[in-house]
């Protein structure tokens, strides 16, 4: 236990400890019509040791800051061991982080993330990152008065000037926009999607099963996540044993139809494209809890009284494809299902401003952007 004016900050141990440490976010943000809590059984999976694969080759300490006996604030201290020695770092990450507005319990947050990586040999504090890209991170800099989408973190304005205050500088950058669904498609997709197909003998195919899915193509849809991120900021590949357990956990809720792949002549998956509609204002709903009836609302935004707005969760093309025009594929089918199901919308999640690839994905498309977010970074 550290102490920082009469700040208390006390690692999770407990079940006790834990039920707090989710309930303070629930608490911080109860009154912003903004944020979308993750749901609690995530988290608790994703902090756990015996459950989450990633403790494999990371090692994280959740704390919770007390003043007077009540709550203050939450972070999660953690290192991505693989990732270091990726990046030839010595980091330390923060993550799962909120506080009060009051930076004396920012700073405690921080100086205890520091210290813990200082016992630890980390000479770098870096945030907000988990413990790979499938959790929430950067912090909101722009955009506050934007409803977040179902995977992104959502912190009040006060965050940005006190860890400008504690001296964090800018380690990477991301954007998220809107992109406006035409009414009729450019035909240059479809002019693009024939030729592309005859000329690299690639062709779409999507699976019509969840099982079979889960049984023969999940891994080849990770593997090539795996070879497209590899470059992008901090990334940590993926194991077998992350793999399914993603899998596990999310592959059921998707739509299959909304899942375009695309195989080469050896039958070897060379793309994907991911969207869902948007259930943000249903985990809004369900605030943070499955049970009794958060569910209910979850299955309703998925299959039943959604929105027009659609979710664009990720775009995996294998490197030697890039730059080929294979989007166009799955662009085309895309727009066919989106434009049948009535969608008019659909929102990116964090896309690096340093890698104009993915942003040109949807380049003749309507495009504004709604949000910026940012990670921090400062050597100790």
């Amino acid at each position: 236990m550290s102490k920082n004016s009469s700040i208390e900050i006390i690692p999770v141990k407990t079940r006790r400890d834990m039920r707090a440490f989710l309930q303070f976010n629930l608490d911080l943000y109860k009154d912003c019509p903004y944020s979308v809590p993750e749901l609690n059984m995530d988290v608790r999976f994703a902090l756990n040791p015996k459950k989450n694969p990633a403790f494999e080759f990371c090692e994280a300490q959740p704390y919770l800051a007390k003043r007077d006996g009540k709550v203050v604030g939450r972070v999660v201290a953690l290192i991505n061991h693989r990732a270091n020695e990726t990046w030839n770092r010595k980091e330390v990450r923060f993550s799962w982080i909120d506080f009060i507005e009051d930076y004396e319990v920012c700073k405690a947050l921080l100086d205890t993330c520091v210290q813990w990586g200082k016992e630890r040999g980390m000479n770098c504090i870096q945030g907000p990152l988990g413990f790979t890209d499938q959790d929430r991170e950067g912090a909101l800099t722009w955009g506050f008065d934007q409803h977040m989408t179902m995977s992104m973190i959502y912190n009040y304005p006060y965050y940005i000037d006190y860890y400008k205050r504690y001296g964090l500088d800018t380690a990477a950058a991301w954007v998220e926009s809107i992109v406006y669904i035409p009414e009729t498609l450019p035909e240059k997709y479809v002019k693009a999607s024939k030729i592309v197909s005859e000329r690299y003998n690639v062709h779409l195919k999507k699976f019509t099963s969840h099982r079979k899915l889960m049984k023969i193509g999940t891994y080849d849809i990770f593997k090539i996540i795996n070879e497209s991120y590899s470059h992008l900021h901090g990334y940590s590949q993926l194991t077998d044993k992350q793999i399914k357990a993603v899998s596990e956990k999310y592959i059921p809720f998707v739509k299959l139809k909304y899942l375009p792949m695309i195989y080469n002549e050896k039958d070897e998956l060379v793309g994907c494209f991911l969207m869902l509609p948007s259930i943000a204002k249903e985990m809004k709903k369900a605030n943070g809890r499955l049970f009794p009836f958060g569910w209910w609302h979850l299955l309703k935004g998925l299959y039943f009284n959604h929105s027009d707005l659609m979710e664009f969760l990720l775009v995996a093309i294998k490197p030697e494809y890039q730059n080929k025009g294979i989007n166009a594929l799955m662009i085309v089918d895309m727009f066919e299902n989106m434009t049948a199901d009535g969608f008019k919308r659909c929102e990116t999640n964090a896309e690096l401003v340093d890698n104009p690839g993915v942003q040109a994905f949807t380049d003749s498309f309507k495009r504004e952007i709604t949000r910026r977010r940012e990670a921090f970074e400062k050597q100790f």
